[in-house]
């Protein structure tokens, strides 16, 4: 018999790690190999981990509402074939032996010289000698956990200061180690608790792992890129006129809405194409400006919020726009968005309208430069040429920015030309197909 590792995947770009949700097989069970093993949580997407493997279930190695990076093993599996478990266990992994080999470090705690992409930011951002850490990791692996601790109790070693990470006592299960200590998975977390009072008739709502994951990217998003914010008033008087005379005779043709926020959609895929700046994403040392116009929709439930993705939005019509809009929030309030539907984002339209928002400055979708509110639509007496006074159809697009990446004045004139192109939509001039 040999023992296999299953790791926690990547679901999505920029995805650093996931929660364990529920487990959806115990110890002791068969198991197919794409049999599903486990459901987990990121920031951007729900979905079950599947088996690489035909076996049995040997150990569960994190709990549910654990968080673990991405490469982390979440349980082993023994198969038929192979090695026995206790020469599996005894030896270090390939990747650990060549890490060892080739850089000099003494790997004698199996993988403890493999950093995860989670550990070593956090590292670098805090000044932390990984060298000097004592993990507390499956084979002494430095882990997420481990660093916040040190951080949050001010212990952070210096170079040649061996500091030893806290550690969970060996009689605790691994997948009931949340039950002995908290659970942290980001620095928003390691904070200090408040202390609320809680007095009758006060409700205690727990955070599910979808609401600290969001809570994770929000906070990332907020503490590294420094948000800029810009407005521009748009006449949507033609563009509703346009749309309200489609509408009854669309739905019952096509099946499905031919909504405001597909033409919004349309407009931002084309400025994005005549300038793509817009269309980037920071990397440290160099801007990657994205070839393709994926167009990430913000998609909320009663108690979480999602961000699918519109593939090549530029090359689609405001008919296949609208398709993809009503598809996309149908999977979203089923539950069947899938991991494929989340990834390749480079923009987000955000329709803060939908319910009755008329400004808003919304949270940069992480790593993309920009995010668009479509507010509501609302009439208003505007001045026309010549002084006289009319009520139009006005609407505010609302414009967060990455500042390292974007300045005020590509993002005015990617604004001024979405305005320019709603401002010309019409019946003569846009067809819907």
């Amino acid at each position: 018999m040999a023992i296999e590792q299953i790791k926690m995947p990547q679901l999505g770009e920029s995805v650093t790690e996931g929660t364990i949700s529920k487990w959806l097989v115990s110890v002791g069970d068969k198991v197919n190999k794409y049999d599903p093993l486990a459901e987990v949580m990121t920031d951007k997407v729900n979905a079950e981990v599947p088996s690489s493997f035909t076996g049995v279930i040997k150990e569960l190695i994190a709990g549910e509402g654990d968080t673990l990076a991405v490469g982390e093993i979440i349980c082993t599996i023994e198969v038929e074939g192979g090695e026995s478990q206790e020469t599996a266990t005894a030896e270090k992994t390939p990747a650990a032996a060549t890490i060892g080999a080739e850089s000099g470090i003494q790997v004698d705690q199996g993988n403890k010289a493999r950093y995860s992409p989670a550990v070593l930011k956090i590292s670098q951002e805090h000044g932390i000698d990984l060298t000097q850490v004592s993990g507390t990791g499956a084979g002494g692996r430095i882990t997420r956990k481990d660093l916040l601790k040190l951080i949050e109790a001010g212990t952070i070693p210096a170079a040649g200061q061996k500091v030893e990470a806290p550690v969970v006592p060996a009689a605790v299960p691994a997948a009931k180690q949340e039950m002995a200590q908290p659970v942290v998975s980001s620095p928003a977390q390691a904070a200090p608790a408040v202390n609320i009072p809680v007095t009758a008739g006060d409700i205690e709502i727990p955070v599910t792992g979808i609401r600290k994951a969001i809570a994770a990217n929000m906070l990332r998003s907020k503490h590294e890129a420094p948000h800029a914010w810009t407005m521009i008033e748009v006449d949507a008087t033609n563009l509703v006129e346009y749309r309200n005379s489609l509408k009854d005779e669309f739905k019952k043709k096509e099946g499905f809405n031919l909504t405001f926020f597909a033409f919004f959609v349309k407009a931002v895929a084309q400025a994005l194409k005549e300038f793509p700046q817009i269309n980037s994403m920071w990397a440290g040392e160099k801007i990657i400006q994205k070839k393709d116009i994926n167009i990430s929709i913000a998609v909320a439930t009663d108690d979480a919020l999602y961000v699918p993705v519109i593939k090549n939005a530029d090359e689609k019509t405001i008919k296949g726009i609208a398709r993809e809009i009503s598809e996309l929030a149908v999977k979203v309030r089923t539950g069947k968005l899938r991991s494929e539907d989340m990834q390749g984002g480079t923009f987000t339209v955000n329709n803060t309208g939908s319910f009755g928002s008329v400004q808003s400055m919304g949270i940069i979708n992480y790593p993309q430069a920009a995010i668009l509110q479509v507010e509501s639509i609302v009439k208003r007496p505007v001045v026309m040429n010549h002084g006289m006074i009319a009520v139009r159809d006005m609407v505010n697009l609302c414009m967060s920015l990455d500042h390292r990446v974007l300045d005020g004045l590509v993002s005015g004139r990617f604004l001024q030309r979405v305005k320019e192109i709603l401002e010309n939509t019409s019946k003569s001039t846009t067809s819907i197909y």
